[in-house]
C-alpha cells in the first residue's frame, strides 16, 4: 500500500467524507477457489477504524460461484477507497493461483501424483502464491534456496553421469557433517543414463530424482526401473508441464509433477469491491 500512495489518495480525501461509515463488499466476478482472505483481512484490519467480516461459505479452499461475496468491509470511505486496489490486486493473484492449481489436480485426480509448486513466482509474493497452491489442493516443493538440496543441469554442466553421482554423493555427505538441516535431497536427470547412475547410488543419499523433460515412454521405463531397484526413491515429471499433458504424465505412475505455470501463468481472477447501498 506504500507504493500505492495509500495514505495520501488525494482524490478520497478531496471528495469524500472521512465521518461517513459505509459498507462495502468484495466479490468474486467468477467461480473460484478461494485464497488469501486471510491476508486481506490483516491488511484491512491494520486500520483501526476498518471492520472486515468474513461471508458464510467464503473460507480458503473453498469453492464459490460467480457473484460470491468474499468478505464485508465497513468504515470510513476514507479507509475503505485507498486501499481497494492492492487488496482486490492481491486476491486476483492468490485466487487465479488457486483455482488453476485446483484444475491441475482435478487432472490428475485417480492416481498417485502430487502437484507441486515451483520458485517460478511473482517476486515478493512467493509466499502468497505458494500458500495459494495449496488452498487448490496442490503442495509445497520446496520454500527456496536454502531449505532443500536440489542438483540441476547448471551445477554439474561437463560431468558424466558417473561423475555426477559421486558429486552428489559428496555433496551430501558434506552436508550432513556439518548438521545443516535439509527437506529432501534431490538430482534432476536429463537422460535415462543419468538416471540409473542415480539409482546407483546409496539409498540414505537420494529423497527424489527429478527427471526433466522425459517424453511418457521413458517416464514409465524410469518408474518400472525404479520400482525394481529402488522402490522408496520418489520420482518427480517436470518441464513444460501443461493442463493438457498432466493426466498422462501422473498416470506412468510418477509421484510428484512440479508445474511452474501455476504460479508463472496463473494471470488474475476478476473480483471486486461493490459499495453496499
Amino acid at each position: 500500500m506504500v507504493e500505492d500512495g495509500a495514505a495520501n489518495d488525494v482524490t478520497s480525501q478531496s471528495l469524500c467524507d472521512a465521518t461517513a461509515i459505509r459498507a462495502a463488499h468484495i466479490v468474486a466476478r467468477t467461480k473460484t477457489v478461494c485464497a488469501g482472505l486471510g491476508v486481506v483481512e490483516e491488511f484491512a484490519l491494520r486500520d483501526g477504524r476498518l471492520r472486515v467480516h468474513s461471508v458464510a461459505g467464503s473460507i480458503d479452499g473453498e469453492i464459490v460461484a460467480a457473484g460470491a461475496s468474499l468478505l464485508r468491509l465497513e468504515g470510513p470511505l476514507t479507509s475503505i477507497l485507498p486501499i481497494e486496489r492492492v487488496l482486490l490486486n492481491l486476491l486476483g493473484i492468490a485466487m487465479a493461483t488457486s483455482t488453476l492449481t485446483a484444475k491441475y489436480v482435478e487432472a490428475v485426480a485417480g492416481t498417485k501424483a502430487k502437484v507441486c509448486d515451483t520458485r517460478k513466482t511473482i517476486p515478493g509474493l512467493r509466499w502468497l502464491q505458494k500458500y495459494a497452491v495449496r488452498c487448490g489442493g496442490g503442495h509445497l516443493h520446496r520454500w527456496g534456496l536454502a531449505d532443500a538440496l536440489l542438483v540441476k543441469d547448471n551445477h554439474i554442466a561437463g560431468l558424466s553421469p558417473s561423475e555426477y553421482a559421486l558429486c552428489i554423493r559428496s555433496a551430501v555427505e558434506d552436508l550432513r557433517a556439518r548438521n545443516t538441516p535439509l527437506q529432501f535431497v534431490c538430482a534432476e536427470a536429463d537422460t535415462m543414463e543419468q538416471f540409473e547412475a542415480l539409482l546407483a547410488l546409496p539409498n540414505e543419499t537420494l529423497t527424489i530424482a527429478l527427471l526433466d523433460n522425459f517424453a511418457l515412454d521413458s517416464l514409465e521405463n524410469a518408474v518400472e526401473l525404479r520400482n525394481r531397484l529402488r522402490p522408496s526413491l520418489l520420482l518427480e515429471a517436470s518441464g513444460g508441464v501443461r493442463l493438457e499433458t498432466i493426466g498422462s504424465i501422473a498416470r506412468t505412475g510418477v509421484d510428484r509433477i512440479s508445474v511452474g505455470a501455476l504460479t508463472h501463468s496463473a494471470g488474475w481472477l476478476d473480483v471486486g469491491l461493490d459499495m453496499v447501498d
